[in-house]
């Protein structure tokens, strides 16, 4: 029979090769650890309170409180996979004991492991199924909770009924296409609407929507959005890929999209509102704000998801000006490298 004991604080399972933006984020933008110098990372590191523990690159801290998450309107860290909201250490004597001691708790787990990867996966088996293959685009996500757990050795796992991700570990995975994309950036958007329809519980993109695709070059974006059927209008400095080119649904135009006022881009596209307002574009990310500002104010854009790009380090009040913007959600995504994704329901 498994024991369960509960435990204070929080886990927070990092973005693979990320743990220093993690940790930094906790200590800038929380107020939870300290400051460091190093020679190593721009001058400056950071490091967890003394309390914390790194399994993998599942970091707990047992003294984080719940006015951290308060201090930040109750979000959680961006650069979190899945947080361990309300986590239980689970002491057991078998594989059995182990997955039922998950299933009395709740239905949907999903393993994070750094060890004892075999004996991981015979506890899983135990579970019930849940999807844990890469994904076909356009996928649905079950917006159902999704537990998280990993062994700490081999009598002993750290688990959270409660975390902020339905998807298993906080990851999403997507069936690649290495031949007919232009680019690699194909894979943030087909994530960024997946997350957008869990959210918001909008359709897709699809056949007659109209779509204005800031710095759209060299079309990675815009080939996902012409696949599921909509017209776009690409605006950037360099043509997209030839094929977008010649697409007589794809309107290009090379301009700086972002001095393009909403009522020139909805006569171009001869709608009263575009659908989606879309941006990948590499500027800084105080112009962004500006520019989504004024969409906003339009009320030109039904949906808008954007990147925003860190230029050097991150300014967390800015971030905080992005997550008051109403109806909206900020992601660190799975395809994302240095920066953010904001999606917004205006």
């Amino acid at each position: 029979m498994a024991k369960i004991e509960e435990l204070t604080g929080c886990a927070f399972l990092a973005f693979p090769k990320m743990k220093n933006l993690l940790t930094s984020e906790l200590a800038q933008r929380f107020g939870y650890g300290k400051i460091i110098e190093s020679a190593t990372i721009g001058g400056m590191s950071f490091t967890p309170h003394g309390g914390s523990s790194w399994f993998g690159d599942l970091l707990y801290c047992p003294d984080f409180k719940a006015e951290y998450f308060e201090k930040n309107d109750g979000s959680l860290p961006y650069w979190a996979m899945s947080v361990m909201v309300n986590p239980v250490l689970i002491r057991f004597d078998s594989i059995g004991d182990a997955a039922l001691a998950l299933k009395n708790i709740q239905r949907n787990w999903a393993g994070y492991q750094f060890q004892l990867f075999r004996r991981a996966s015979l506890i899983q088996e135990k579970l019930p199924y849940i999807n844990l293959k890469t994904r076909k685009f356009p996928a649905e996500i079950p917006n159902t909770p999704m537990g998280l757990y990993t062994l700490l050795d081999e009598k002993t796992m750290i688990a959270s009924a409660v975390t902020n991700s339905p998807l298993p570990m906080g990851n999403i995975q997507f069936e690649e296409d290495h031949e007919n994309p232009p680019s690699r950036a194909y894979l943030k958007i087909q994530e960024s609407l997946t997350l957008y329809h869990t959210f918001f519980g909008v359709d897709f993109p699809k056949e007659g929507d109209k779509c204005f695709e800031a710095g759209a070059c060299p079309g990675g974006w815009t080939w996902v959005l012409r696949q599921l059927g909509a017209d776009v209008l690409a605006v950037d400095r360099a043509e997209l890929a030839p094929e977008l080119m010649a697409d007589e649904h794809v309107k290009f135009m090379a301009h700086d999209a972002f001095t393009l006022k909403p009522d020139e881009v909805c006569k171009i596209l001869d709608c009263e509102k575009i659908d989606w307002l879309l941006s990948d574009v590499i500027c800084y990310p105080e112009r962004l704000f500006e520019w989504i500002k004024m969409w906003r104010e339009s009320g030109r854009a039904k949906n808008i998801i954007c990147t925003i790009k860190m230029q050097g380090a991150i300014d967390w009040p800015l971030i905080a000006e992005f997550a008051k913007i109403p109806n909206s959600k900020i992601v660190h995504l799975n395809y994302n490298k240095h920066e953010l994704t904001i999606m917004i329901k205006n």
